[in-house]
């Protein structure tokens, strides 16, 4: 799409696929997609090369403008290449969770109809065994290692590839801002994953809201660390790059983020709450450990800032002593921890996927971070609600993103319209029609307030909300995030309470904190199952308990608790690929031990 009147950004192409041609032409020598190493470091202009080789080859295997295609890859370059190769052809490509057992995986193939799989060998177990009973699936494509077991190697299909004659920019030419850019697969908390059918036009709508919010430098850095079959992945560290030249370092193991931030210095960060909640830990923590002198000047200066936080966030003014103590402290102590933490040229940090407790969007806001909360789902690519970096209010997600609509139905529903809106459920009309009104509100089943200024407030999802014996209704994840923020031992929890007369919770050990913390107490075994029993941990556990209750409205608080053995992971029995709680299963699974609370 190289002509005197195509467009000179990336942003006004009518496609995803015609934005990377551009963005490719005029960034050819600038890094796209790397590895921390740098083992791996291709520019766009090489990028380009191999997404068209690899295009042709797809092309040769009968993959067609409209064909879906499944790729089940971990966070590294050939991701972002097999996507684009795809999405050259026209095809519809999506992702599948890393974690998915084979009948998952078989679900999802099927459900999409994909004809063709990319993979690599950690997962291939898992999708031949899934291939058995999917008829359709003709060929499995490998990024690394040999070919085996009737499976092809992506360097062979590209191989062939460019010397097949495929004429990319027509391909392009050929597509429209209605066709299907990808399919995003819910998380499944109420039964099968539903295909969420994006839109070129419907991507490109939410990158630009993004980038009018979020003023990025040009060449800005990310780090791909999410799972690629999650909206915010997609969004942030594959669209947003393709549309404005960002440059991606690929994080393989997302226990690893936290080491990859000094080395690349990302321009944005996005994380779910309990990343921020173990980086607020560690850094109270090294600030605890210090010698009595430098740990009280390191406290109280933690304790101005917060003050001067909290007054800026109540419009109220600020002492001129407290401001120079707070610039001081930023000069001889905040601006190394962001250094030392690489986040010190972050133009926007951001949270979301749950609630964060204000201490800690406070906390970061003290040190010269301003933590701020966002609100999307997959249904609207993972946008809807943003707050403005320069107009921070804690504890909302902000006003709506620009070119979209936010409003509340008469029972508090969020409401939402404009063009990131899916285009609908793939093959589900009826559930379609269910979540989209005919005049265009997509009903997100998350209950809010919209304060005068347009900022949102999330309460918790309509689903969710308890209602106790004496009808008193409450947000169990609030209650869920203040007991997580209450103390690092504690990974995991979950709020019980609807139509029973006060609240308990099932508690699940940090898998990283808590066995450092046995081992620093003394205690010989610091097996998560059998720290669950221990009674040092349980008074531990106990005491940010009650920390948590101080916090909460007494019909709120905790009265009693288990600490449940081992840990809950990613894709199990009670949290989704994206980590959200599965409350159905979950009260399923420990119902006897939730009744023994009663």
């Amino acid at each position: 799409m190289e002509s005197s009147t195509a467009p000179q950004r990336g942003v006004d192409a009518a496609t995803i696929a015609e934005a990377f041609r551009i963005t490719s032409a005029q960034r050819a020598d600038q890094v796209a997609v790397r590895t921390k190493d740098d083992e791996i470091s291709w520019t766009w202009g090489e990028l380009r090369e191999r997404v068209d080789a690899l295009a042709g080859g797809l092309h040769d295997l009968g993959l067609r403008k409209g064909d879906a295609i499944a790729l089940m890859l971990g966070n590294r370059p050939e991701f972002h290449l097999a996507d684009l190769a795809a999405m050259m052809v026209g095809a519809t490509p999506f992702s599948i969770y890393m974690t998915y057992a084979p009948n998952q995986i078989e679900y999802v193939v099927a459900d999409a109809g994909a004809k063709i799989l990319i993979t690599e060998q950690q997962f291939l177990a898992n999708v031949l065994e899934a291939r058995e009973t999917l008829p359709d699936l003709e060929h499995v494509i490998l990024v690394d290692g040999d070919a085996a077991d009737g499976t092809l190697r992506l360097a062979d299909v590209a191989a062939r590839g460019a010397d097949a004659g495929f004429d990319v920019d027509a391909s392009i030419a050929a597509l429209a801002p209605d066709d299907v850019l990808t399919l995003i697969y819910t998380s499944g908390t109420t039964g099968p994953p539903k295909g969420v059918e994006l839109a070129h036009r419907n991507l490109l709508s939410a990158v630009s809201g993004i980038e009018e919010i979020v003023q990025f430098p040009d060449g800005a850095r990310v780090i791909s660390w999410l799972p690629n079959a999650h909206i915010a992945e997609r969004a942030a560290h594959h669209y947003l790059p393709i549309v404005f030249g960002f440059q991606v370092t690929t994080c393989p193991n997302p226990r690893e983020i936290v080491s990859f931030l000094p080395s690349v210095r990302p321009h944005w960060f996005f994380a779910v709450p309990r990343i921020w909640e173990k980086l607020k830990a560690g850094l109270e923590a090294m600030v605890a450990s210090q010698p009595e002198e430098q740990r009280e000047k390191a406290q109280a200066a933690l304790a101005a800032a917060r003050r001067k936080v909290q007054l800026e966030q109540a419009g109220e003014p600020v002492p001129e002593e407290l401001a120079a103590a707070v610039a001081q402290a930023d000069a001889e102590m905040f601006s190394g921890l962001r250094t030392m933490l690489g986040l010190d040229q972050v133009v926007a940090i951001n949270v979301g996927a749950a609630p964060t407790p204000v201490d800690v969007l406070e906390f970061f806001h003290a040190i010269g971070l301003p933590l701020s909360e966002l609100w999307g789902m997959s249904e609207t690519c993972g946008g809807g609600a943003v707050n403005p970096p320069e107009r921070i209010k804690i504890g909302t997600v902000g006003p709506p993103t620009p070119g979209c609509e936010l409003k509340l139905a008469s029972d508090g529903e969020l409401l939402i319209r404009g063009g990131l809106v899916m285009l609908g459920y793939r093959g589900l009309p009826d559930k379609t029609a269910e979540t989209i009104d005919p005049d265009g509100w997509l009903h997100t089943g998350d209950i809010a307030t919209i304060d005068d200024d347009g900022y949102v407030k999330i309460v918790d999802r309509k689903k969710e909300i308890i209602i106790n014996a004496a009808g008193k209704n409450m947000s169990p994840a609030n209650i869920e995030a203040t007991l997580k923020s209450a103390s690092p031992l504690i990974g995991n929890a979950v709020c019980i309470g609807d139509a029973k007369p006060y609240n308990t919770a099932l508690i699940v050990l940090d898998a990283d904190f808590a066995p450092a913390w046995a081992a620093q107490n003394g205690l010989a075994d610091t097996s998560l199952e059998d720290l669950a029993h221990e009674d040092a941990i349980r008074t531990a556990i106990q005491a940010g308990v009650d920390a948590a209750n101080s916090k909460l409205a007494r019909v709120e608080q905790i009265k009693k608790f288990v600490i449940v053995e081992g840990d809950w992971l990613p894709g199990g029995d009670e949290l989704t690929p994206t980590m959200k709680l599965k409350r159905k299963p979950i009260a399923e699974k420990y119902n006897s031990t939730i009744d023994s609370m009663y």
